[in-house]
């Protein structure tokens, strides 16, 4: 374990040294004129005085340089240079003074020398290298001094001396182990024995100010494992815990000399640069050391007889105070706001926190916090897409959300529909939408026209939520007569794969029996099965607009379309191609035997009174 410096705790020490050299040495100025020793004891108290004024120096000069490793490394080595002059200068007076019996000064200076190896084994405490010399250095001339008086009393005190050495040596080496060993734990992580969270933030305030004192940069990763929970849940927590230890092993190797390397708890580390010199410097370096440590940390494990592999995901944030003042906690959030970004694009990877991240996750936050008030107030509206048939005529539409904020501008449903996914409050959106368009296919209904095809994508869980078949089941009795419910269709996505599939399959067959039917939307983009297909009871297939862009340039989508289609027949399910744009891409789809299509080759979505007015009351009715 390396030795634990208390710099703060040496620099209070200085004061109370000069303190206790200064007033005390006036005794033997004091003595010294009564008894013809004034000249070598005034000699004495001059060095002493300017040793002192050294040491009031010192001092001072912590207060400028507390956060400079590097210069509080050299700060204290004059510290220890100090203490020996001070203790030494004492040692020097008891020479002089101890000969000195027919004055009765040698019981003076007896008394003095006992003292200061009491003060120097209780005020050096925290430094085994510096207390351990310094006794000496104090009770050795005594122990010979006694022997020099060649009596028997004398070499008793001289063997009592020797014990009194000793037992100041035990008592103050068992002190400095608890120092040492109080200070570890309070820095360390116990696990992996790399610094913990408490001295890392502490470290990273006093890098800032160094780096806003110097004009330099540095950078700072948060690394966090991928699926770790996953060893953790399968292998149980002591592999777990075997695992970690390798890992914080690695990275402490690789960043040694180099970086601070903390735990920061979980499966989460971070860690921080030296002081660089320029941006240029700090933005090629930080990127590649991230890849190496990332190759470093995706090697093989073997632990126990199980091989392991693991990958990371690394944010980078870099620590510019030329642009921005901030502290520690500030830059740590920014580099978790990148990591969790690569967690996003499926991790095992490395994001540099940026201005353009900040101002996404910025308006993502905005985003967030206006989300509920935007359906509860109606500001979200449902926009209506046509759907055709293979002989170009219009059969139905799909229910898709827009949201136009006035302060935020227009908001892909993209993004606000994985907004209410991650905040929980895709239920509440959800029922939003599906009464909504209940009320129009209502609306349409009361006004005596018809609808073959009606779709409204559900996401999975809303589908798996406990409450969702009697929610449908209400809204369904409020809004639609029997004949209205076939033409409803769900949509939803291949995401159901990953949840419940045996309770996702039993919600559907318990809306199935209310005559709701149900799509897979994105086929072919995701966790698709046919196995799974099989079993869910799924009436159409829709073929996602990425495949459908390119069919025309790519023989692998047109490949990739033509099986959809060949799996649809085998399956018995009618196929909805979407984001038609062309009318080769149209007529690919015909030739091939698709059923029903979309996309901006037909029209746009359009808003409810828009879509009514030129598809449900125009010339070009919904067919009955």
């Amino acid at each position: 374990m390396k030795q634990y410096i208390d710099y703060q705790f040496f620099q209070k020490q200085i004061m109370l040294m000069i303190g206790l050299s200064l007033i005390p040495g006036l005794v033997y100025l004091v003595f010294g004129w009564l008894y013809g020793m004034f000249m070598p004891a005034l000699i004495w108290y001059s060095l002493m005085g300017i040793v002192s004024l050294w040491g009031y120096r010192l001092y001072r000069k912590y207060l400028q340089i507390e956060t400079n490793e590097a210069e509080l490394a050299r700060w204290y080595e004059d510290v220890k240079l100090f203490m020996y002059l001070i203790f030494g200068l004492w040692t020097w007076i008891f020479v002089v003074f101890a000969p000195e019996s027919e004055s009765h000064l040698n019981y003076i200076a007896i008394f003095t020398q006992l003292g200061a190896s009491v003060v120097a084994s209780a005020l050096l405490v925290s430094d085994r290298k510096l207390f351990v010399p310094i006794l000496l250095i104090l009770i050795l001339p005594l122990t010979l001094f006694f022997l020099l008086l060649g009596t028997w009393y004398g070499y008793v005190l001289a063997f009592f001396s020797l014990i009194y050495v000793g037992v100041l040596l035990y008592a103050s080496n068992n002190t400095y182990n608890l120092i040492q060993k109080t200070a570890y734990e309070s820095r360390h992580d116990v696990l992996t024995g790399l610094y913990n969270r408490r001295f890392f933030i502490e470290y990273m305030e006093k890098l800032l100010f160094r780096l806003k004192a110097n004009r330099q940069l540095a950078y700072m990763y948060l690394i966090d494992l991928d699926h770790f929970k996953t060893i953790n849940d399968s292998l149980g927590h002591d592999i777990g815990d075997k695992l970690l230890q390798k890992i914080s092993g690695r990275i402490e190797a690789f960043a040694s000399g180099t970086h601070i390397v903390s735990r920061i708890g979980g499966d989460e580390f971070a860690m921080v640069s030296q002081e660089l010199d320029d941006k240029e410097t700090c933005i090629s370096e930080s990127s590649q050391f991230a890849e190496n440590l990332l190759e470093v940390i995706k090697r093989p494990y073997v632990i126990d007889g199980h091989h392991l592999y693991l990958s990371a995901s690394i944010g980078i944030s870099y620590i510019d105070l030329h642009l921005q003042g901030a502290d520690a906690s500030n830059y740590m959030k920014e580099a978790d706001i990148a990591m969790y970004e690569v967690k996003a694009q499926g991790r095992d990877g490395i994001v540099r926190f940026d201005k353009a991240l900040s101002d996404r996750i910025a308006r993502d936050l905005e985003i967030e916090k206006k989300l509920y008030f935007a359906f509860a107030n109606g500001a979200i509206e449902l926009y209506y897409q046509p759907l055709y048939s293979r002989e170009n005529r219009i059969t139905g539409c799909e229910v898709l959300s827009r949201w136009k904020d006035r302060e935020l501008g227009e908001i892909s449903p993209e993004i606000f529909i994985a907004m209410a996914e991650k905040t929980g409050l895709i239920i509440e959106l959800g029922n939003y939408i599906l009464e909504e368009s209940f009320k129009t296919l209502a609306s349409w209904e009361a006004a005596g026209h018809y609808c073959n095809h009606f779709s409204i994508n559900i996401s999975a869980r809303q589908l798996t939520n406990s409450a969702f078949v009697a929610d449908v089941k209400a809204a369904i009795e409020e809004n639609l007569s029997s004949g209205f419910r076939s033409t409803i269709y769900f949509e939803v996505t291949e995401s159901i794969l990953v949840e419940d599939i045996p309770k996702a399959i039993r919600v559907m067959q318990e809306l199935k029996r209310l005559g709701i039917r149900f799509a897979m939307d994105d086929f072919g983009t995701g966790y698709s099965s046919l196995s799974y297909l099989r079993e869910l009871p799924v009436d159409e297939l829709k073929i996602d607009g990425s495949f459908v862009h390119h069919i025309e340039m790519s023989e692998e989508d047109e490949t990739m379309v033509k099986t959809i289609l060949s799996i649809a027949k085998t399956f018995d399910l009618k196929v909805v191609a979407e984001g038609v744009e062309t009318k080769d891409q149209y007529d690919f789809l015909l030739k091939h035997g698709c059923d029903l299509f979309q996309g901006f080759y037909f029209d746009a979505p359009l808003e409810k009174e828009a879509f009514y007015r030129k598809y449900v009351t125009a010339s070009i009715s919904l067919p009955q």
